[in-house]
């Protein structure tokens, strides 16, 4: 797959641009983390349909919330603080919110909020 065809491409990008990244490959998602731990992960979706990535969230979790509760099929909450989002090349996650997420969830990880 290419990365025009990818919509996790570009989050992917991001998130390996913050200082002391490293990745790597947890089961079939990239993985992201600091010294301090995982603060993203993305990769196909179930049995191969669409994409998905997870985020770990403090801040915006009333917002991850209420997506949750309105659209089931693309967003899930869990238990300690990760955020799953399902999304397609056709209908990608937007872009203001993954970015916003993103460096939420690299921010909480290096501690820094």
């Amino acid at each position: 797959m290419n990365a025009s065809s990818d919509p996790t491409f570009p989050i992917r990008e991001k998130a390996a641009s913050f200082e002391n990244v490293v990745t790597g490959t947890s089961c079939n998602q990239s993985s992201f983390k600091t010294k301090r731990g995982s603060f993203f992960f993305a990769g196909p979706g179930a049995k191969g349909v669409g994409f998905k990535a997870m985020f770990k969230l403090k801040g915006s979790m009333p917002q991850a919330q209420a997506l949750a509760k309105e659209k089931p099929k693309y967003f899930e909450v869990g238990s300690t603080g990760w955020v799953t989002t399902r999304f397609s090349a056709e209908e990608p996650l937007p872009q203001e919110l993954w970015e916003k997420w993103l460096e939420e969830s690299y921010l909480i990880t290096e501690k820094k909020i």
